[in-house]
């Protein structure tokens, strides 16, 4: 991964932002982050990453500016990650991925692993990005989200399986 320091031997801003977020890992923290997860172990739960490959990616994408670290425990000190305003303006990609890839990723009888509402209107706005009742461009911010039964069971089990070891 290269740092902001080190920006790609280009103007092309995909490949400038492929060093920053081009990664699977990388992509996995940040939809935790997304999702509310700001502690390392939950973190680390939900992507199934090492600690070394966890802690790796976090330090990068507080170098980049995606995350900032803050202490929420003095005594062990520990701390935990919130997205910074550049962090939130990447979310429209994963929100895309989760479009693309509920569309072409998914087996037959597989349901949608995150509902999103619509909080002015009420309404599930599906894969969209604009409401489809009201047509009103939405932002994760205008967004109730909830987890479909199947990535809920699969969260929780992933916890579960945690605190046996």
């Amino acid at each position: 991964m290269v740092r902001v320091t080190e920006k790609a031997n280009t103007v092309c801003p995909v490949a400038r932002s492929l060093d920053i977020v081009g990664d699977r890992w990388t992509v996995l923290v940040l939809r935790e982050l997304y999702m509310g997860e700001t502690r390392f172990d939950e973190i680390q739960i939900q992507t199934n990453a090492t600690p070394q490959m966890l802690a790796t990616r976090l330090k990068a994408l507080e170098a980049d500016g995606m995350v900032e670290r803050q202490p929420y425990n003095e005594k062990p000190l520990r701390y935990e990650y919130r997205l910074t305003k550049k962090g939130w303006a990447f979310y429209p990609v994963v929100y895309a991925l989760r479009a693309w890839g509920e569309t072409w990723c998914k087996d037959d009888g597989e349901e949608v692993a995150m509902h999103f509402v619509h909080r002015e209107c009420g309404h599930d706005v599906g894969l969209a990005s604009v409401c489809p009742q009201c047509g009103i461009e939405v932002r994760r911010e205008d967004l109730d989200a909830s987890l479909g039964s199947q990535f809920a069971t699969e969260r929780a089990e992933r916890r579960a399986a945690s605190k046996e070891k």
